[in-house]
């Protein structure tokens, strides 16, 4: 981390320093804010899935890929 900083102190104007700074502490602040789930949560969200998929409410991988494109035309699967 010593070496990243002297690096970016040897290359980059106080302006920039600002900008990466101010935009390093957001991520982080955004970071911290994020909870990883829980055991119950993860298990509730299995069971849901199992349900849908015994309801037949699911995406083939097809329709999958064909929404990823449509919404991403630069994915287009070969």
């Amino acid at each position: 981390m010593t070496n990243l900083l002297e690096y970016l102190r040897g290359t980059l104007t106080p302006n920039n320093m600002q900008w990466l700074g101010e935009h390093l502490i957001e991520y982080a602040r955004e970071e911290s804010q994020m909870q990883p789930y829980t055991v119950e949560e993860l298990l509730q969200m299995a069971e849901t899935g199992r349900q849908q998929i015994a309801e037949g409410k699911y995406y083939t991988t097809e329709e999958v890929f064909q929404f990823c494109e449509e919404a991403e035309p630069q994915l287009k699967a070969v």
